[in-house]
């Protein structure tokens, strides 16, 4: 379960007399529930991914408290961190490996014993249909092929909690729509906590059981 009470954050953007305050959240409560999709729906600039940016623990909020699994953020970045899958805008995989070579590397950092990161590996590959592309180097994948990859990195040391940031931008229908069943099937038949933002309607329409906007 995710719980973001409240939260606050502004920037100060320029200097002297041009400094001005941006207000980028203003009080907004979410609360995402195991075993469902939430979404946090908005226009591009209302601050969704600064939201999203402060639930992983990248930016700190002014003011208003983040929970995980009812774990405080304050208290315990690291346990937070933990108990999250990220999957964010920039896809940020290493060009140089593989798609397997990326996955696996990212379970070793959150201290997943190698052949369990070689065994989840394979069983996310085959969820997200994606097992073509395991021995293939990163640096030539499209930009579905790229999410694929990033998704299953996110997930490989078994998270209760994902967090998404626009996971469709960029994707072609077909890409789109295996992004969907799989999230649908890590609802279904894990009990994930999912969240992800995003500015297209029918995305929500199509997949949230609720939305935040």
């Amino acid at each position: 379960m995710i719980a973001m009470d409240d939260l606050r954050k502004q920037f100060t953007t320029g200097r002297g007399r041009q400094a001005r305050t941006v207000v980028a959240v203003d009080g907004l409560t979410l609360h995402a529930q195991d075993g469902a999709i939430t979404g946090l729906l908005g226009p591009n600039g209302a601050g969704k991914t600064t939201s999203l940016r402060m639930l992983v623990g990248l930016v700190a909020p002014d003011s208003g408290t983040i929970r995980v699994d009812d774990v405080d953020l304050r208290t315990d970045p690291q346990g937070v961190r933990a108990r999250l899958g990220v999957l964010s805008d920039a896809r940020g995989l290493y060009p140089r490996l593989t798609a397997r070579e990326n996955i696996v590397y990212h379970g070793r950092l959150h201290g997943v014993a190698a052949d369990v990161a070689h065994a989840r590996c394979d069983h996310l590959a085959r969820l997200l249909e994606m097992e073509a592309l395991l021995d293939r180097r990163t640096d030539g994948f499209s930009q579905g092929e790229r999410m694929k990859t990033a998704l299953a990195r996110a997930l490989v040391h078994d998270p209760d909690n994902i967090v998404l940031d626009e996971p469709t931008n960029g994707l072609d229908v077909v890409a789109t729509r295996a992004l969907r069943e799989a999230l649908r099937v890590l609802r279904d038949e894990t009990g994930k906590c999912i969240v992800f933002s995003t500015h297209i309607m029918q995305e929500v329409q199509r997949l949230c059981d609720r939305v935040v906007v």
